[in-house]
């Protein structure tokens, strides 16, 4: 058993630090999850076909409010299953089941985008369709490390010359404010060039979509994006203040990479299987879309959401 939660209730303002919210906003999160995989167990009772009587067999060493809090430990901090069983007092083994089984849970109680959430409603997604197309969207990519793929073939794929070791690329699309992850894109390959993520995943925006972009992206005309200097050309003043202006619309995507950046488990080289990375890192972006408050947690007194 952990004494975490004791902690925390006695030291609130520790919650940031250790799991990358407020206290109040870890207690909505726990009760919300919970209101889910009550509901997930009792659909699955229902067509369950029982040996034994409900309520029999071992119990759980830990309860769900610390399976919960495992789980969160681990997106933020990424130890060790080893260390992190030790901490909670349960095998290594484990302690992975109940972090797997819990992402699951949280992938389906946070979605990653406003895409993916409106998506769900087909007359939702047409208003905001229209809505957005008002908006020049910002986009920008970054990179995470990963474990070298043993296939000579498949680590190929996931060079990245850029940052001279194998890496997942992820891009992020959101609103001129920053307070809203439109579209998030994860696990591409690090040879993929930002240009040609941008151009299969903004086909799900519609062909209308304005955004502002670095560099990388020049030569799209739906992106704006700064002057790029010549060879043996110096720019001009002009168009290096609008360069500085263009970079000052542009940061808010910054400043939202920097938010998933605080889980380690999207920041530091990803330790776990290849098929468990878009799960985990969709995971971390509808944790950020929720802290920045563009996702509404169900309740038992309002159960009903998106």
């Amino acid at each position: 058993m952990s004494k975490l939660r004791d902690y925390l209730d006695k030291n609130p303002q520790q919650a940031k630090r250790l799991l990358g919210m407020e206290y109040e906003q870890m207690i909505e999160l726990i009760q919300a999850a919970e209101l889910l995989e009550e509901e997930k167990r009792q659909e699955k009772e229902k067509t369950k076909i029982r040996l034994i009587k409900a309520g029999g067999g071992r119990r759980q060493k830990l309860s769900v409010e610390e399976q919960i809090l495992l789980t969160l430990i681990y997106l933020h901090q990424m130890p060790t299953f080893q260390m992190l069983g030790l901490q909670f007092e349960v095998s290594e083994s484990t302690a992975n089941d109940i972090f797997h089984n819990w992402i699951k849970i949280l992938r389906e109680l946070l979605p990653a985008s406003l895409l993916e959430q409106v998506k769900k409603n087909e007359s939702d997604w047409e208003w905001v369709e229209k809505i957005l197309v008002e908006f020049e969207l910002v986009v920008d990519s970054y990179e995470q490390p990963r474990e070298r793929p043993t296939d000579n073939e498949e680590q190929k794929k996931y060079y990245s010359g850029k940052k001279k070791t194998h890496t997942f690329k992820n891009q992020v699309i959101v609103m001129p404010n920053g307070k809203e992850i439109v579209d998030v894109a994860v696990g591409y390959t690090g040879a993929t060039s930002d240009l040609k993520l941008w151009r299969e995943r903004s086909q799900e925006l519609g062909n209308n979509q304005k955004y502002r972009g670095d560099k990388a992206y020049v030569g799209e005309t739906a992106i704006n994006t700064p002057y790029k200097k010549l060879r043996n050309q110096e720019m001009s003043a002009e168009k290096r203040e609008e360069n500085r202006l263009k970079a000052q619309q542009r940061i808010v995507v910054e400043h939202l990479i920097r938010l998933i950046k605080i889980y380690r488990v999207a920041s530091e080289r990803f330790r776990l299987k290849r098929q468990n990375y878009e799960a985990v890192i969709l995971t971390v972006c509808g944790l950020i879309r929720w802290r920045i408050g563009a996702i509404v947690l169900p309740s038992k007194n309002c159960p009903e959401f998106f």
